[in-house]
């Protein structure tokens, strides 16, 4: 399901409020970083990320962030990576989680979607739901189970012989 996310809501205040306590430095990734990113969401993801990883970072500046705690990755956030206007992928280490970076990469991410002239976010193929309505009041978007991953090309398993 594809989520709408109003940037103008009032809603990011209080997600930027819940985002200031977090002890992870959020920042915009460097270019140089890019190979060390893909492969902390390859390890930690999936290779479909690290693509969007790669088309988010093709952008002037960088569709996206980085989280760290003592100079190490641990989160990411990217936008304008699958299609314009959209948020994601995003994803927080399994042993961080629970400590609102993922909050804190979400609400940087909305922050420059709006600086950047975006009225409206939308999150394709949102896997938590009732966080993102919670958090910033993102509302469905109707469809017929159509989206922009529809059709998208999956690695078959390498026949044996």
């Amino acid at each position: 399901m594809d989520l709408l996310v109003n940037l103008y809501s009032r809603k990011l205040e209080e997600l930027r409020q819940r985002a200031e306590g977090v002890e992870a430095v959020i920042r915009t990734a460097l270019p140089p970083e890019q190979h060390i990113i893909k492969d902390w969401v390859r390890t930690h993801f999936s290779e479909y990320w690290v693509s969007e990883v790669s088309a988010a970072m093709g952008h002037q500046p960088p569709g996206c962030l980085i989280a760290t705690v003592d100079g190490a990755l641990v989160g990411f956030a990217c936008w304008d990576a699958t299609a314009r206007g959209f948020f994601g992928p995003t994803g927080v280490s399994e042993d961080q989680r629970g400590k609102g970076i993922g909050v804190a990469l979400f609400y940087h991410a909305l922050a420059a979607m709006k600086a950047h002239g975006y009225a409206y976010a939308i999150i394709g193929s949102a896997g938590p739901v009732d966080f993102y309505a919670k958090a910033a009041g993102a509302m469905p978007i109707p469809s017929d189970n159509e989206d922009i991953y529809q059709g998208l090309l999956r690695l078959k398993p390498k026949a044996e012989g």
